[in-house]
């Protein structure tokens, strides 16, 4: 049976590959990103999938939240899964941050979290599954990086924020997790790490998050789960 996933940050790397293989399997699939360019690019991977995904251009810190609302439900009525997969990264010694580092970071990183969820959950199914993507920097008594601190307490901030939905949620019969990702081959990773070649490939992660926002909740809730094979 078809599943109506959304995903942020859909325009490239781990939450583009994720909309691909959820689209080969069959799915329906609603794409966020701020580039409609790169969502055109996306549609056209998929042209000869069982599903072509629905695009919507939308910032997740700035855009009408009320707009997004009013589109999955003219598109899809229910969700079955959301992925916040949308981040940020900006690398950059501690003492070089600023207040406004600080704040882009976790509205992009965190808020928006938040804001999905608490102007989407109305529109889900009992038994969905939400799965928000963190990192290994975010997670307790993981290995830590210099440049790399604010983002790392952003991630660790939406680890929590997790398992405190779960709790939330739970009435509603809406499962949440978080995976800790570790190293993937992509842009961001490129940015945190320059020259370091990882294990694994963007759509060797979209597969294991494609499986796991549709069946994980079966096993999982509430937890901070590591996906890592390497250090970063």
């Amino acid at each position: 049976m078809s599943k109506n996933i959304l995903i942020t940050g859909a325009s490239r790397g781990i939450g583009f590959q994720t909309a691909i293989t959820l689209c080969k399997k069959g799915h329906n699939v609603l794409a966020l990103a701020r580039s409609g360019q790169q969502l055109e690019e996306l549609k056209e991977h998929c042209r000869n999938e069982n599903h072509i995904p629905e695009t919507f251009v939308f910032d997740i810190v700035t855009g009408d939240y009320n707009k997004l609302t009013e589109f999955v439900t003219g598109r899809f009525g229910k969700l079955d899964g959301i992925i916040n997969n949308a981040g940020l990264l900006i690398n950059k010694p501690f003492e070089e941050m600023t207040g406004d580092d600080f704040d882009k970071i976790f509205q992009v990183n965190v808020k928006s979290i938040f804001s999905i969820t608490r102007n989407l959950m109305q529109l889900m199914n009992r038994g969905s599954h939400i799965v928000n993507i963190s990192s290994m920097g975010g997670f307790q008594g993981s290995a830590k990086f210099p440049g790399l601190s604010l983002y790392s307490a952003a991630k660790g901030a939406v680890a929590i924020l997790s398992e405190a939905m779960a709790v939330e949620l739970k009435e509603q019969g809406i499962s949440v997790n978080a995976l800790a990702l570790g190293a993937v081959q992509t842009e961001m990773l490129a940015q945190a790490f320059p020259g370091y070649k990882a294990p694994l490939q963007p759509e060797e992660m979209a597969g294991f998050i494609a499986d796991f926002v549709l069946s994980g909740h079966r096993f999982f809730n509430g937890k901070i789960l590591p996906v890592s094979s390497s250090n970063p």
